[in-house]
């Protein structure tokens, strides 16, 4: 069985992306403590790691580190960029880890079953990214924003997180601070409501997100001696 360290990150993960989401509230609750939780109590996760910017780290120890200590998230400081902050997340990962997942800690809304997939498919292959199929005609455009060409919605997918990566392709990037090439990933067709928190004008459709996810089943008592125990 695989493994994993997480290492959530809340530098935006492309140029021109809006980089506060992960601090954005969704019902009282930031997004990052909220991405957080999508990984707490799992067997396979050994390790959480959550990175901040260095100038955000004073006020995410005061407001958020009692939290994070208790659910044994590890609080670190990296960036500005989101490889820069993989690269710093790379000098802690656990020994006893077989792969990594990196998440945007701006994406709260990760279907439980994308989450249960990913970490199957991690096992098979050195790189699997989640991507969302897209909905509606893509247009593309030149530096001066003229429509250069339309394409059909099928043609494309939105790649979005979580990543998974065997540890030591995890280490290497973190070390070269470059990106996987497209021959090396494996998508893995997951949810459309994993929305990213661009600013706080987005919280209602996140929480939206949140609430049309599908849940976890829950076992059930095995006997009838088990649930007469509650």
């Amino acid at each position: 069985m695989a493994i994993f360290s997480v290492v959530l990150f809340t530098a935006p993960p492309a140029a021109g992306m809006d980089g506060g989401g992960a601090l954005v509230k969704i019902d009282g609750r930031e997004a990052l403590l909220r991405s957080v939780e999508l990984f707490l109590n799992r067997d396979n996760v050994k390790q959480i790691q959550l990175v901040v910017t260095q100038q955000a780290m004073e006020e995410a120890k005061r407001k958020y580190g009692g939290h994070l200590g208790f659910s044994g998230v590890k609080l670190i400081a990296g960036g500005p960029s989101w490889i820069d902050q993989l690269a710093a997340a790379g000098q802690n990962i656990s020994a006893e880890c077989t792969h990594v997942l990196v998440h945007d800690a701006a994406r709260p809304a990760v279907a439980y079953s994308d989450l249960e997939a990913i970490m199957a498919e991690a096992e098979k292959h050195p790189v699997v990214a989640l991507a969302a199929p897209l909905r509606t005609t893509v247009a593309e455009i030149d530096d001066s924003g003229e429509l250069k060409a339309l394409h059909p919605p099928q043609r494309f997918m939105q790649v979005v997180t979580p990543w998974t990566l065997k540890k030591d392709r995890f280490l290497d990037m973190a070390k070269s601070k470059r990106e996987p090439s497209p021959g090396e990933i494996t998508l893995l067709k997951g949810s459309s409501l994993n929305v990213r928190v661009g600013h706080p004008a987005d919280a209602s459709l996140v929480r939206a997100m949140i609430a049309m996810l599908p849940k976890p089943k829950i076992r059930g008592p095995e006997n009838p001696f088990e649930e007469a125990q509650w």
